[in-house]
């Protein structure tokens, strides 16, 4: 190697050469923490001189930053050293500045997995139901995307990433559902589709957790709120129209010929398996196409499921969710001691959340939610049965009997959970022959039973504790039109179905 003999590294002039050789430089740096000299930054391997230059003057301008601050300056020193060591770079200037500036550890560099981390952990007072949502978005979105990421160097595009991927496995798991390919299905075997509220949901967790980031100043930026979704906005409910449910009813049987010919399929690709000839027709009346997510029955339909109910030992929790329009949680997590029957008013007070196997107690979803709301005598009538019912099934059990003092319970006393009770509701609604809805729509429905008997919003909103009246405004508006017009429909039935000879007089 010729080094510095190199004729090329001169020009004819005598000066040296910008183009030609590898370059280099050599700063000397603050002494450590301890006074102890250190060895002089050394940088080589640069194309030209004014490369080499640029490069020397990023150092420069780093120990700058410092100004009169010799701690600071030992600080940035001890900052170059490592990253040069680890990344064969030096620090960026704007970020030092920044660190300097919000007084962070110059040395270390939070990742977003790392931060997302300690700003759950930090949020003491979220309900459990809350936390397992944050959490999940966290562990099966967030971090698997951007955990990696510096938290000072995340960007929009990849948040994007995020939803990109997740419309990735929406399309897969569509394909695996229309296809007979078992690999296929076996692969987003117990994944879920994520739809726009969800995504919705995930961006909001990041967002609220990038907001925090913002005032302790370790970021600019919050780049999950620059992110676009499609809107997350609720479906639109639907009552379950005459037209409708024959529609629905169409649907169902076709739905069932799909299921038992995917099964019949599988049962030939898969001969050495033994697979049931029968499919389950619960899941095929739960799963079944149907105009809207969110259903509603019309006073007449809910009439229909009440009266098949109404020798279950649920009866009364189904009617007060029907008639009162509590939320599922609440009806599981109501005490007697909650209850005045004597004058007919209940205090929501509590819910029960379950999540997987597991049951939470806490306060109801939102401040609103604590309220004490009236009850109506047919309501007042029905829970005075079920206490008799349930003092007859606390004597049966005798010693096995655990007072826990709540209204609903399993036949030893312990409550039922929110899961067991809507089981048993899609179960009751099948036998009863209606077109489904979920649980939680016999508490639109019983807003909307409000509307059509003339009371004003105002009423829904306290009636169903939502925290403010313009979101009963968007849900149930729309379905008062609709009960509005099957009311006329029963009321024209009613004249064309008079026999043309009947007659009515009347006299003064």
């Amino acid at each position: 190697m010729l080094r510095t003999k190199c004729p090329k590294l001169r020009r004819a002039d005598g000066r040296w050469s910008k183009n030609h050789g590898s370059w280099g430089y050599q700063l000397e740096l603050p002494p450590t923490a301890a006074g102890d000299r250190r060895a002089p930054l050394r940088r080589y391997g640069f194309a030209t001189q004014d490369v080499a230059q640029t490069d020397m003057n990023q150092a420069k301008e780093l120990l700058a930053i410092a100004g009169d601050d010799e701690t600071a300056r030992v600080q940035i020193a001890d900052l170059i050293v490592a990253t040069v060591r680890d990344t064969k770079a030096l620090p960026e200037p704007e970020e030092v500045r920044r660190k300097m500036r919000t007084g962070q550890d110059l040395a270390r560099s939070v990742t977003v997995g790392e931060y997302l981390e300690s700003w759950l952990a930090g949020r003491k007072n979220l309900r459990e139901g809350t936390r397992r949502s944050y959490t999940n978005h966290i562990h099966l979105y967030l971090n698997p995307h951007l955990g990696r990421i510096r938290l000072d160097r995340l960007r929009v595009r990849d948040v994007d990433r995020i939803f990109d991927a997740i419309d990735e496995l929406n399309e897969t798991i569509t394909r695996a559902r229309e296809s007979g390919d078992l690999k296929l299905r076996a692969k987003v075997k117990g994944r879920r589709m994520v739809g726009p509220a969800t995504k919705q949901r995930i961006r909001a967790t990041l967002r609220s957790a990038l907001s925090k980031a913002v005032r302790e100043r370790l970021i600019e930026v919050n780049v999950a709120a620059l992110v676009e979704l499609p809107s997350g906005k609720a479906p639109k409910a639907l009552v379950w129209t005459d037209e409708r449910i024959a529609a629905w009813e169409r649907d169902f049987a076709a739905h069932i010929e799909t299921m038992n010919a995917r099964r019949k399929r599988q049962s030939q690709l898969e001969p050495h398996k033994r697979i049931g000839e029968r499919i389950n027709r619960l899941d095929a009346y739960i799963g079944a196409p149907r105009p809207s997510k969110v259903m509603v029955w019309t006073p007449a339909l809910t009439r229909t499921f009440l009266d098949r109910a109404r020798g279950h030992r649920l009866y009364a929790q189904y009617h007060l969710i029907a008639f009162r329009g509590l939320r599922r949680g609440e009806s599981c997590g109501l005490r007697w001691s909650d209850l005045d029957l004597t004058n007919g008013a209940a205090t929501i007070r509590w819910q029960i959340t379950q999540i997987g196997p597991d049951t939470f107690e806490g306060q109801p979803k939102t401040y609103a939610g604590e309220a004490t709301i009236s009850l109506d005598s047919s309501t007042i009538k029905v829970l005075r049965a079920h206490k008799a019912r349930q003092n007859a099934e606390r004597l049966a059990a005798g010693d096995a009997w655990v007072e826990t003092g709540y209204v609903f319970t399993t036949p030893l006393g312990e409550p039922v959970t929110p899961n067991q009770v809507t089981e048993q509701f899609e179960q009751l609604s099948m036998e009863a022959g209606l077109p489904p809805i979920r649980l939680h729509d016999l508490r639109h429905g019983a807003a909307t039973f409000l509307l059509a008997a003339g009371y004003d919003m105002k009423v829904v909103q306290e009636t169903l504790r939502l925290s403010s009246i313009t979101i009963a405004a968007d849900i149930y508006t729309s379905l008062l039109p609709q009960l509005a017009r099957q009311s006329a429909e029963d009321a024209a039935a009613v004249v064309l179905k008079a026999g043309p000879n009947s007659r009515t007089s009347t006299s003064a």
